[in-house]
């Protein structure tokens, strides 16, 4: 018996064991979505930018099947930890900007969710579908990985009017719902330059942007009746890797200051960055 034939049997999944290949699947699922939590915690991320790439890189299910999955699991850790914030009355989230840019992200989900589904029906092998979201998010990883390598010398602003903040805030749930991602790195860079928030400020204020682009996405997902094929198995594991990986990464959070948050922000960007353009080959040429 392995550690994890005890977590299947408690999950009601007791067909399952980690011998069999299936079950070995479910477990990666688990330590991934564990792992992508806790970074995604930490840096303010949500984990989606690192669970999505990882799932591609390793053909676990189909494209649609891990936005689902992702999303799910990015939902269950933001909620987790904005709500753990929201009761320890800290005031780390800045809700007089965060709110019409989390409605704005809201709206935004919606919107990537068809924006997916068309670019889906545009192209008959799935591959494809992938490579096209994998060069997405290696631009968007690149472009933020400069400017955070440069942010010391860039001026920032600070945003306060109303419709730029929601204007903002649709265009972060677009590009994260439409990448299954989450939130991501762009996040961080937005609220960096628009709103001049330090790196742990800007990590609070993601999280709680992500929970709702994330919650609009799922909903939409649920009322269009486009819920992909999936193992509930799967989804019981993610979301409890995501939730366990929001109470780690909570707590690392805490201890740790700016310049260590963002050196591993920074080190994550770069293998992002290297597993989407090797994900974008591989879709190309399969």
């Amino acid at each position: 018996m392995s550690l994890y034939d005890p977590v299947f049997a408690w999950l009601g999944i007791r067909e399952l064991s980690f011998h069999s290949k299936k079950g070995r699947d479910m477990a990666e699922y688990f330590l991934i979505s564990f792992l992508a939590s806790i970074v995604g915690a930490i840096c303010g991320i949500g984990g989606g930018v690192i669970i999505k790439p990882v799932m591609d890189l390793f053909r676990l299910e189909t494209v649609s099947t891990i936005n689902f999955l992702s999303c799910c699991t990015v939902l269950s850790m933001s909620l987790y930890s904005v709500g753990k914030t929201m009761l320890a009355g800290e005031k780390k989230v800045e809700l007089r900007t965060g709110t019409p840019l989390a409605l704005g992200a809201a709206i935004g989900g919606i919107f990537g969710k068809e924006l997916f589904q068309l670019v889906r029906q545009s192209f008959a092998d799935p591959d494809m579908v992938g490579a096209v979201q994998a060069g997405c998010l290696a631009a968007v990883t690149i472009g933020t990985l400069v400017y955070t390598l440069k942010r010391s010398r860039i001026r920032t602003r600070h945003v306060e009017n109303l419709a730029g903040c929601i204007g903002i805030g649709l265009a972060l749930g677009v590009m994260s719902s439409f990448l299954g991602i989450g939130g991501g790195p762009i996040n961080l860079v937005v609220l960096y330059y628009f709103f001049s928030m330090d790196t742990k400020t800007a990590a609070a204020n993601s999280l709680y942007i992500i929970l709702f682009s994330q919650a609009a996405s799922f909903f939409s997902t649920i009322v269009t009746h486009s819920v992909p094929a999936f193992h509930m198995g799967s989804l019981a594991l993610m979301v409890a890797g995501g939730i366990g990986g929001g109470i780690v990464g909570r707590a690392f959070n805490k201890k740790l200051d700016n310049r260590a948050v963002d050196r591993l922000f920074i080190g994550l960007m770069a293998v992002i960055i290297g597993i989407s353009l090797y994900n974008v080959y591989i879709g190309l040429t399969a």
